[in-house]
């Protein structure tokens, strides 16, 4: 049993007591046009928008919650300091004594948006009407608990801001080494794309023998414009190939298949001729961003033709395996949600709502 079960168990072994939100702190909303933010403005404006806008003149000067009445509706943040506020925007002040704040923040950041998609009606598809999210019920334990749950789940936000601003960091470096290492050099060979690559559209097949699960006779990942449509039960390709996106949203798009696979007729299978790596080959592809090279019209298209006809800077081989090996672990490290760090930011976020739930649930006292 935690510490924070242990002072559950012994502070409130009964339940503890559930009150509406409008018991515990002042309801009020902003009085402001969302065209009332200002470019670098002194105060914080809170609008329904995830990002906070600038203005120049205050409203409020105290610690508040605000919660998104429509647009990202049930979106809460917490701030201490002069404000301005949005007339959608919900401004929670004057709280009660007996409520941590950042508890009643984490409480409503958990369980507003489950609340309100069960209690809203046709007039409040779009928008929270001020009773529902008055009658909004808290538990209120003891405040030494509040605390407790509070010091854990500010340590995981803390953790998941780090994990993320290490992970943008990281995209970043990533993008430099990329421009560095791909950019054109003087004295390097240039060849068009055609010269150093065999290129094929892949092959047309019926959606009907497309499995959206892999099963027992749906073995091989079939790849349309570059993404994973499916499984099928035969491949087209076998080996290490780039695919590149043809038609439609996905036009451009790179990915790196490796394997038996099917590619289908959306797609562009590329393979290496001798003397280039074909992972070195993906980085250069990926970075040329071939999608503003597509027709212009309602359903994009990219010919084979045209590519073949693009230039790139061709090193020696052993100098196109050295960058390839940079890149691919800045790649893992970024992108792969297996080991990089997005792997860990999502195993930290489950852990985290795992937590959560756990320390934001509370049995109710069958009195007061």
């Amino acid at each position: 049993m935690s510490k924070i079960e242990q002072l559950i168990a012994e502070l409130c072994p009964e339940g503890v007591k559930y009150r509406v939100l409008s018991e515990i702190c002042k309801i009020e909303t902003g009085k402001l046009n969302a065209n009332a933010a200002v470019m670098g403005g002194d105060y914080l404006f809170f609008t329904t928008a995830r990002e906070v806008s600038r203005i120049n003149k205050f409203r409020w000067d105290t610690e508040a919650l605000l919660v998104a009445g429509n647009a990202n509706v049930g979106d809460v943040k917490y701030y201490v300091g002069k404000f301005e506020a949005y007339q959608r925007t919900y401004v929670l002040t004057d709280f009660d004594n007996k409520i941590n704040v950042r508890f009643l923040y984490f409480m409503l950041k958990n369980n507003l948006q489950n609340y309100l998609a069960n209690n809203k009606n046709e007039a409040a598809m779009t928008y929270i009407v001020l009773p529902t999210l008055q009658l909004f019920r808290v538990p209120l334990p003891p405040l030494e608990i509040q605390r407790k749950i509070v010091r854990v789940l500010d340590s995981f936000t803390e953790l998941e801001a780090e994990l993320e601003a290490e992970l943008e960091a990281r995209k970043k470096q990533y993008e430099y080494y990329s421009d560095s290492l791909l950019r054109e050099i003087d004295g390097v060979q240039k060849l068009t794309i055609g010269e150093v690559f065999d290129m094929r559209a892949g092959k047309g097949i019926s959606a009907t023998d497309i499995s959206k699960v892999k099963t027992g006779t749906h073995i091989y990942p079939c790849f349309g414009g570059g993404e994973l449509r499916g499984y099928v039960k035969y491949f087209s390709h076998k080996g290490e190939h780039i695919i590149i996106g043809r038609q439609g949203a996905l036009c451009g798009n790179v990915k790196l298949a490796t394997g038996e696979f099917y590619a289908t007729e959306h797609a562009v299978v590329v393979a290496s001729r001798p003397g280039i790596d074909t992972k070195w080959a993906f980085h250069v592809l990926s970075r040329m961003k071939l999608n503003q090279y597509a027709t212009q019209s309602a359903q994009p298209g990219l010919s084979v033709s045209k590519i073949k006809s693009l230039t790139i800077s061709v090193p020696p081989f052993t100098e196109q395996k050295r960058i390839a090996d940079v890149l691919n672990k800045f790649d893992t490290l970024v992108n792969d949600i297996s080991q990089g760090l997005p792997a860990e930011l999502a195993a930290r976020r489950k852990q985290y709502e795992y937590y959560r739930n756990k320390l934001l649930t509370f049995p109710e006292a069958s009195h007061d």
